[in-house]
């Protein structure tokens, strides 16, 4: 007999319709319901657990799913907390800021051989009392990259290189990002040197290699904007946007302060193959031109300085202190600000005349002069933006502009002048 024959036959045998309407199949009847409902059960609590694993304790409380991880989403920064947690802070150095060039410069040349000149080393030293973003532009090998590597050397604290990729658009490209399916957070270089800055008590550089081989406004937004924040001890980076229970000891709601002690210097090729670099990060940054190589010298081998952050911040104070800016060249660089609006439409504003009041007296306590650093600062941050004025105004105007910056300042303006007659040439 074949299955549809039995079937036809059981629905036409009394018995069987007796059967389905028995106790003992109604027991059966209850019994699979049972089951069923146990099974949807068990799935509805898993979905649950599940939901409530992911759910985001921005206060901090506990929750499943960082137990779900096991060691935490973060295993470098973690590791770091256990490495640090005993961290001793160096001894303090002797040593003047004018000593600290000097002796930067011998032990680059004596150790690293690598050569620069006095002049350079005082501007990158005071540019990084101004700012924690300095530019280094010019030609391709002329130790743009090497003095930041020097720098790094010379306080015995390695300098981090990241290579900025032509392809990078915003902040994880820099510090990384959460990985859904691993669970785990794709920790950078930068990142770790974030998070090891800020148990320790020296100097970081950082060099951001070809800041300009990808658009700095688009993957170093964020830092920029921080970066204008005047408590250096507020400016907090996003890194998650939950907060799981055993995230890294220092992250606050998933955001990781911009260490105060560390340095971003962008090494810069003005080629058909780089972008340019807007006037929001020339006006947040401090530039220092390396257009040509230094002559070699003989210097001596030495050893490495160790300066806390805490004396580095000690001795700015004090220059700022000792050399503050002096009435007369407060009142001729706003007598040439007035020269500047009238004739040309361009402005420096209050940012970039507070850099100057913080440049000149670290430029002066590096073994410089008030003139010259002066002079420098103004080529650099307000004769620049003369490169978007019409090329037959500046050609028309040149002259009369060297006239006027010789005129409210004197001898010692070589820097501004020289700019304002290269414009005229290559404009």
């Amino acid at each position: 007999m074949n299955i549809s024959t039995f079937f036809l036959s059981a629905s036409n045998s009394t018995g069987f319709w007796d059967f389905l309407s028995s106790r003992v199949a109604i027991g059966v009847y209850i019994a699979i319901i049972m089951i069923l409902i146990a099974i949807l059960s068990v799935h509805v609590l898993n979905v649950i657990r599940l939901l409530d694993g992911k759910e985001v304790s921005v206060t901090g409380s506990k929750n499943s799913a960082s137990k779900a991880v096991g060691d935490g989403r973060f295993n470098m920064l973690n590791r770091i907390d256990a490495a640090l947690a005993d961290y001793e802070r160096p001894t303090e150095e002797k040593i003047t800021l004018e000593e600290l060039c000097h002796a930067f410069r011998d032990y680059a040349a004596g150790n690293l051989g690598l050569y620069y000149d006095i002049s350079d080393i005082r501007r990158f030293i005071a540019g990084m009392s101004v700012t924690r973003l300095i530019l280094l532009q010019g030609m391709s090998g002329t130790g743009k990259t090497s003095l930041a590597y020097a720098m790094g050397q010379f306080i015995e604290n390695d300098s981090v290189v990241i290579p900025i990729q032509p392809m990078w658009k915003e902040r994880s490209d820099l510090i990384g990002y959460f990985n859904e399916f691993t669970k785990k957070f794709n920790e950078t270089t930068l990142l770790r040197k974030m998070y090891e800055a800020l148990y320790r008590e020296e100097i970081y550089v950082t060099i951001l290699d070809e800041v300009n081989i990808a658009r700095i406004e688009y993957y170093f937004a964020e830092f920029l904007s921080l970066l204008e924040l005047p408590d250096v001890n507020g400016r907090y980076l996003d890194v998650v946007s939950d907060v799981w229970e055993n995230d890294p000891a220092l992250l606050k709601e998933g955001k990781i302060q911009l260490p105060p002690n560390m340095w971003f210097i962008g090494t810069a090729n003005n080629d058909d193959s780089t972008f340019a670099i807007s006037d929001k990060v020339y006006d947040r940054a401090m530039v220092l031109n390396l257009d040509k190589k230094s002559r070699p010298f003989t210097a001596d081998k030495r050893e490495p300085i160790r300066i806390p952050y805490s004396q580095w911040c000690t001795l700015i104070e004090n220059a700022r202190a000792e050399y503050s800016l002096s009435q007369e060249a407060e009142q001729n660089i706003r007598e040439f600000d007035t020269f500047i609006v009238e004739k040309f439409g361009i402005s420096f504003g209050n940012r970039i005349m507070n850099q100057i009041r913080e440049y000149v007296p670290v430029m002066i306590a590096c073994g410089g002069t008030e003139i010259g650093a002066i002079d420098d600062i103004l080529s650099k941050k307000v004769l620049r933006k003369l490169e978007q004025q019409s090329p037959t105004h500046i050609r028309n105007s040149a002259d009369e502009l060297v006239d006027a910056i010789e005129k409210t300042f004197g001898e010692g303006m070589t820097q501004c002048s020289e700019y304002v007659l290269h414009l005229k040439k290559t404009m």
